[in-house]
């Protein structure tokens, strides 16, 4: 039923988009693609996971506040993560030229994977998916399920307030600053250093987050899930316009829907070829995305 196939799209797409507001906000600021951000992501997951057993259960929390408090300690703890990676892989690099944070943000990217895979394991493992009741409504023959409706909602109010943020805080307004200039920003007294510091926090805090929306939506982890995530959401900053806030989160939920439409009425294995023709076809066709590149209020 296609009104299903939207629903299910949507709650797929808007974790595309959480990770994407990651890539978009240190694009918008240091003009470089954060290539461990996905790797980030995949941390979270685990971390998620990892409080999940020693925490929440372990203290006979669960259901949807162990879920919660679990989410919340990841975020935190991969917002930290993102933090010291700024710190030690990029802003050493910082005026050496494009090429030498690509080759950083990669060897990161390498180094926080192997660290997964030496913590936790190289095969996948499973996700306490069952946490949240197994309740559900249908209303017209379309079914939302308790665990939707926390990944949807949870993301559109994630979305919602990062947006709130950028525009209508004194912090979001010195980010809007620096994403235009730096040198500008820091003349007129803004730390520079502490508002890049302040991206990557949020960024890799929103991944994180997104990590453990995927464990309980799926249920299982790899320590490989990063990348093809992270190419997906890399893929839905692109479509919507990188640089752009609202377009990640616009191109996200497009980049959800249209491979769960590919997987429901075409075939199941054209759902992850889809974000790939996706990305082709944007770049050959729109390279700023859909929503284009706003340079005057980018992040």
């Amino acid at each position: 039923m296609l009104v299903q196939q939207v629903v299910n799209g949507l709650t797929v797409g808007s974790i595309y988009a959480l990770v994407a507001l990651g890539y978009t906000m240190v694009f918008g600021v240091l003009k470089m693609i954060n290539f461990a951000h996905g790797d980030l992501f995949a941390l979270g997951a685990y971390l998620g996971l990892t409080f999940l057993i020693w925490g929440a259960l372990g203290q006979g929390t669960g259901g949807l506040v162990g879920v919660l408090l679990a989410g919340l300690l990841a975020a935190l703890s991969v917002g930290l993560a993102g933090v010291l990676v700024e710190r030690v892989a990029y802003r050493p690099l910082r005026g050496a030229g494009r090429l030498p944070a690509v080759v950083s943000a990669l060897g990161m990217s390498v180094f926080i994977q192997n660290g997964i895979m030496l913590i936790w394991g190289a095969f996948p493992v499973a996700f306490p998916h069952d946490m949240l009741p197994e309740a559900s409504w249908s209303v017209g023959g379309v079914t939302v399920s308790l665990m939707r409706l926390v990944i949807l909602g949870g993301s559109l109010l994630l979305m919602l307030a990062l947006y709130l943020f950028v525009q209508y805080t004194r912090l979001g307004a010195a980010m809007r600053a620096i994403a235009v200039d730096h040198e500008t920003a820091r003349l007129m007294g803004i730390d520079v250093n502490r508002l890049i510091q302040l991206v990557f926090l949020l960024g890799a805090a929103l991944g994180g987050l997104a990590g453990v929306m995927v464990g309980l939506y799926y249920g299982q982890l790899n320590f490989t899930m990063g990348w093809l995530y992270g190419l997906k959401a890399f893929t839905a900053a692109i479509l919507g316009g990188i640089g752009n806030i609202p377009g990640a989160m616009v191109g996200g939920l497009v980049l959800g829907l249209a491979e769960t439409l590919a997987a429901g009425y075409v075939a199941g294995e054209w759902k992850d070829a889809v974000a790939f023709f996706i990305l082709i076809l944007i770049l050959l066709v729109r390279p700023t995305g859909l929503l284009g590149e706003r340079v005057a209020e980018k992040i």
